[in-house]
């Protein structure tokens, strides 16, 4: 079953840990990739409506390219699963609790599909190129 292999993945990876006690729990759904291959997903519908938004101001896509107009050569990096780099914290992680015919998982790093995740991301990155931004680095966190 493709919930078993991916849930099984995730442990793996260290991604999930099983909760015994969740005082929230959502559903998984399953998103089919460009590839054909299919990914999981909770849907925090109920989670998401219980947090504000981030107002931190995504980049604008107009100052990256009239940044990047004068230069001889430029390099894209593509951030293999950018939300499992970023540890969720340990007080937050029983919030993203799935229910799956093998037990109840909860996210130890960011999952897909939160709120604030796209300007999560977007803020790790302008800090840890806080000091090349506008120098010599743009960057821009395409989400999709």
């Amino acid at each position: 079953m493709a919930i078993e292999e991916e849930v099984r993945g995730l442990l793996k990876e260290g991604f999930i840990r099983e909760v015994r006690y969740p005082t929230c729990l959502s559903n998984p759904i399953f998103v089919k990739k460009d590839g054909g291959a299919w990914r999981m997903s909770s849907d925090f519908t109920s989670l998401n409506a219980t947090f504000p938004k981030d107002a931190s101001p995504l980049s604008s896509i107009d100052q990256l390219i009239d940044g990047t107009a004068n230069h001889e050569a430029l390099s894209f990096l593509d951030m293999f699963s950018e939300y499992h780099q970023i540890r969720m914290v340990e007080s937050d992680q029983e919030l993203t609790a799935c229910m799956t015919p093998m037990g109840n998982f909860c996210y130890v790093v960011m999952p897909f599909g939160l709120k604030n995740g796209g300007t999560t991301c977007q803020r790790i990155v302008d800090t840890v190129f806080k000091d090349q931004m506008g120098r010599n680095v743009e960057a821009y966190v395409m989400m999709f």
